[in-house]
């Protein structure tokens, strides 16, 4: 069969040949991919910027296909355990150090599979997986996030914050988002934002807390400097759910601000099966659909990292495993 495998550090996966999997290898389901989506995951993992790192290994942690004749996802949190208010030890990701979705078949656990929402493509049902997992739970688990209450996404364009804003705008909430991109801003501010601002700006705290004085929810991604001015821009008794730290150590911030407005600032990683199983629900109840940014053949895996890399994205970059 073939598959991306991933060779060598540094080096996006390859199209390469491998052995087909047979019912006699695994007792696990053996799912025929036709889609499969990339994460940010996908490329810190090649580049080394992630543990536990396998080679060679077949990257990938969404994707949908058939199994016994029915359209099926799939969830890519494996091991969560018992309590669904932290993963166990034994959590993993599917894509590494557990083969991943980038091949035309797949074997994974039977309860992991999850009939496919009908009013999605497949190439929509790929992109849903594991950006509609970590903003389910962010925004609704951690970030309790209700109809009418105010919510800053950072860094719109991923593939989180594009289906976290789908989800938020769809409960009811007011969203803003801040971007180093005008288009990326102009597209979020199209499907339902209310405000958007480009955080290179300098004053760009400044421009958004003269069109929104404070959130009741700011979700981020980045961390680094620029997270002391989500502080100041949290309502009192408000919460920051980080989900990812793409700009580092966060400095200059001052703990003064955080007792004395009483905020909840909560890490987020993934989720349940029962976050999972309710980020469907969602999905059905308001027919969303997931923005795919664009689609690329196997062959052409390695334009798509590269678009990944570069962050020219908004929404999911889709791999057609198969027609």
């Amino acid at each position: 069969m073939k598959a991306l495998l991933f060779k060598e550090l540094k080096q996006f996966p390859i199209l390469t040949e491998i052995p087909d999997l047979s019912t006699s290898d695994t007792t696990d389901a053996l799912v025929e991919i036709k889609a499969a989506a990339l994460n940010r995951r996908d490329y810190f993992i090649t580049q080394g910027l992630y543990p536990g790192i396998k080679i060679p290994m077949i990257l990938g942690s969404d994707g949908v296909g058939f199994y016994e004749g029915d359209r099926v996802l799939i969830n890519p949190s494996l091991d969560w355990g018992k309590d669904p208010g932290v993963q166990d030890k034994s959590f993993q990701v599917l894509g590494m150090p557990t083969s991943g979705t980038l091949a035309e078949m797949i074997a994974v656990p039977h309860d992991r599979l999850h009939s496919v929402p009908s009013h999605l493509s497949m190439d929509e049902a790929a992109s849903l997986p594991l950006a509609g997992l970590t903003a389910y739970r962010a925004l609704f688990t951690r970030g309790c996030l209700r109809k009418g209450q105010t919510l800053l996404i950072t860094g719109i364009g991923g593939g989180v914050a594009s289906t976290a804003l789908q989800f938020a705008l769809a409960v009811g909430a007011i969203v803003a988002v801040t971007s180093g991109s005008q288009a990326k801003i102009d597209k979020a501010i199209s499907l339902g934002a209310v405000q958007g601002v480009n955080y290179r700006d300098s004053d760009w705290r400044t421009q958004i807390a003269n069109e929104i004085p404070g959130f009741d929810l700011v979700l981020d991604s980045a961390g680094g400097s620029g997270f002391a001015e989500l502080v100041k821009l949290t309502k009192p008794g408000g919460t920051i759910c980080i989900y990812g730290g793409t700009r580092g150590a966060i400095n200059g911030l001052s703990p003064q601000s955080i007792f004395w407005k009483q905020l909840n600032i909560k890490g987020s990683t993934m989720g349940s099966d029962e976050d999972f199983n309710q980020m469907l629900s969602l999905v059905e109840a308001h027919s969303i659909r997931p923005i795919v940014d664009s689609i690329y053949a196997m062959g052409e895996s390695a334009e798509a990292f590269r678009r990944l890399a570069d962050s020219q994205q908004f929404g999911k970059i889709v791999i057609r495993i198969a027609d």
